[in-house]
């Protein structure tokens, strides 16, 4: 598993258990890595979106549907 699938995996995990604050590290550790992957900043936004961060999570959105415009869960 690369240091990214590792970061993502840890970041989905406490995401999905309401530690929307510690899931968003590990989401801005690996979009550090790769800025341009969609999902990256897709899960960032969700991050986010569940921190009541709403302008954040929408740049965050847009920065993926701007790097993959067929993107469905940023549309």
């Amino acid at each position: 598993m690369s240091k990214i699938e590792e970061l993502v995996s840890s970041g989905k995990s406490l995401l999905e258990n309401g530690d929307f604050s510690n899931a968003l590290s590990f989401f801005e550790q690996a979009l550090l890595l790769d800025p341009k992957d969609p999902d990256l900043w897709n899960y960032k936004g969700a991050a986010l979106r569940s921190l009541g961060r709403y302008a954040e999570s929408m740049e965050c959105f847009n920065n993926s549907l701007k790097l993959d415009p067929r993107d469905k869960f940023s549309s």
